[in-house]
C-alpha cells in the first residue's frame, strides 16, 4: 500500500511539472531551465541538444513561417507548441526515473494531440494555396515519435542520437506495391548499361552517314503502292525489321501471383494480398504504430486497440473494423469498402473510390469526412439503436455572387 502511495506522489509531481512548463511556453528557454532547476542548476546534456536543435533549424523554420503568413504561420505555431511540449518531456526525462508504461502514456499525450492537431489542420485546409507546404509538414512531424524508439532511461542512446545531428530523420516513403528488382543492381550491371548507352551515343552521331546501314526499298515492294501485294492477304513485313512466327492463337501473360502477407515490420503492420479472408484480426496495437492495407479483396480485417493512422490502397470488397485511431483512416484507389468505427477517429479522407459505407459510433459524430473524385459514399449514423444512411454530395452547383465563387451541394430531384 505505501508503495502504491509513493508510486502516485511520484505521478502526481511529473504531471504537476510537465503541466507548469507546458504553460510557460511564452518563456523564453533558458528561463525555463532556472525556473526548474535552480539559477545555479544545469540541464541534461541532451536536453541542452535539443536547446540548439530549436535555436537553430526550428528556429529558422519559425521566421520563415511567419513572413509568409496565413495558413503557414498558423500550422507554424502548432509545430513550436509540438516541439516545446517534447522539451519539456526530455526534460522531465533527466530528471525521473523511467516510469511504468500507464505513466507514459499520460506523459506523452501532449505531444501525441500535437502531432494530431497539425495533421487535422491540414486536412481542414485542402483548398489552401499552400497545401503542398501544409502537407510537407503534416506528414514529417511523427518524427516526434523518435523518444518512443528505446528505453527512456537510456541516456546515452537518446544522446547519441541528438548529438549525431539525427534525431528528427525524415519519415519513411509511402509504401509501394511489390514489383520487380532494379534491372541493374550491381557493379556489372551499370556497366552494361553505360557501355550500352555509349554505343547509342556512337550511332547517333554519324549523323547522315546512319542511314547507309538501310536498305532501299522499291515501289514495287510497297504494300500502298502495289495493288497486287495488297490482294495476297497480309502486308509485306519491312526487310529492315526481324520478326518470330506469331501462335496461331494469342496468349495472355499469367497474372503474378502474389502471397498473402500479414506482419508487423518496424512500425507498420502490412497487410497485402488477402483473398476471401473474413477473421483478420491484428490485436497488439500501439500507439506508435500505423497500418498499410493493399490490394486485399472480399475479406474483412478487425483492429483492436489504438493506432496512430490506417491506410487502404487498391482494395475491392473490403471490410474493417477498428477501435481507436488518433491520426486518420484513408481510402484511396478503391471500391465497393465498408469501415466501421468502435470507438473515436478524427478524420476519414476518401480519395478515387467507388463505394464506401463508414459506420460511426455515438463517440465518433465529431470525425470529419473528406473526399474527392469518389462516387456511392454514405455515412451511417446510429440512432435509436440501429443506423441511419446519409450520403455524401458528389455533385455541387458554383455561382458568382459578385465577388466570389460560392460552391454547394446540389440537390438531387427525383
Amino acid at each position: 500500500m505505501a508503495e502504491t502511495q509513493v508510486l502516485m506522489e511520484r505521478l502526481e509531481k511529473a504531471v504537476i511539472r510537465l503541466e507548469s512548463l507546458f504553460s510557460d511556453s511564452h518563456r523564453s528557454i533558458g528561463m525555463e531551465c532556472r525556473a526548474v532547476n535552480g539559477v545555479n542548476g544545469g540541464v541534461a546534456p541532451y536536453v541542452e541538444a535539443f536547446d540548439r536543435l530549436l535555436n537553430g533549424s526550428v528556429a529558422e523554420f519559425l521566421r520563415n513561417s511567419k513572413i509568409l503568413e496565413g495558413d503557414v504561420k498558423t500550422h507554424a505555431e502548432m509545430v513550436r507548441a509540438a516541439f516545446q511540449a517534447q522539451r519539456a518531456f526530455l526534460l522531465l526525462v533527466s530528471q525521473y526515473q523511467e516510469p511504468q508504461e500507464s505513466e507514459m502514456a499520460m506523459l506523452l499525450k501532449p505531444i501525441s494531440d500535437k502531432i494530431q492537431e497539425i495533421q487535422t489542420f491540414r486536412e481542414r485546409n485542402r483548398g489552401s494555396k499552400m497545401f503542398n507546404h501544409l502537407s510537407a509538414v503534416s506528414e514529417s512531424i511523427p518524427a516526434l515519435g523518435w523518444i518512443t524508439v528505446g528505453p527512456i532511461a537510456s541516456t546515452a542512446s537518446v544522446l547519441s542520437t541528438l548529438t549525431s545531428g539525427q534525431c528528427f530523420p525524415p519519415p519513411p516513403p509511402p509504401p509501394l506495391p511489390p514489383g520487380p528488382p532494379p534491372p541493374f543492381d550491381t557493379e556489372s550491371g551499370k556497366d552494361e548499361a553505360t557501355t550500352s548507352r555509349s554505343a547509342l551515343f556512337a550511332q547517333l552521331n554519324q549523323g547522315e552517314a546512319i542511314t547507309k546501314g538501310l536498305r532501299h526499298v522499291s515501289d514495287d515492294q510497297k504494300t500502298h503502292k502495289n495493288p497486287n501485294l495488297r490482294a495476297q492477304g497480309p502486308p509485306v513485313r519491312s526487310p529492315t525489321k526481324s520478326h518470330t512466327p506469331s501462335p496461331t492463337s494469342p496468349k495472355t501473360t499469367p497474372q503474378q501471383s502474389h502471397c498473402p502477407l500479414l506482419e508487423l515490420e518496424g512500425k507498420k503492420w502490412r497487410v497485402e494480398y488477402q483473398e476471401d479472408k473474413n477473421d483478420l484480426v491484428i490485436t497488439d496495437t500501439e500507439l506508435k504504430q500505423v497500418a498499410y492495407i493493399f490490394k486485399c479483396n472480399k475479406s474483412t480485417l478487425q483492429m483492436k486497440g489504438k493506432i496512430n493512422s490506417i491506410t487502404i490502397d487498391n482494395c475491392k470488397k473490403f471490410g474493417l473494423v477498428f477501435d481507436n485511431v488518433v491520426g486518420i483512416v484513408e481510402v484511396i484507389n478503391s471500391k465497393d469498402i465498408q469501415i466501421q468505427v468502435m470507438g473515436k477517429v478524427p478524420t476519414i479522407s476518401i480519395n478515387k473510390t467507388e463505394g464506401c459505407h463508414i459506420y460511426l459510433s455515438e463517440d465518433s459524430l465529431d470525425c470529419e469526412i473528406v473526399s474527392a473524385k469518389s462516387s456511392e459514399m454514405n455515412i451511417l449514423i446510429p440512432q435509436n439503436g440501429d443506423y441511419k444512411e446519409f450520403p455524401v454530395p458528389e455533385q455541387f452547383k458554383t455561382a458568382w455572387d459578385g465577388s466570389k465563387l460560392i460552391t454547394e451541394p446540389a440537390e438531387i430531384v427525383g
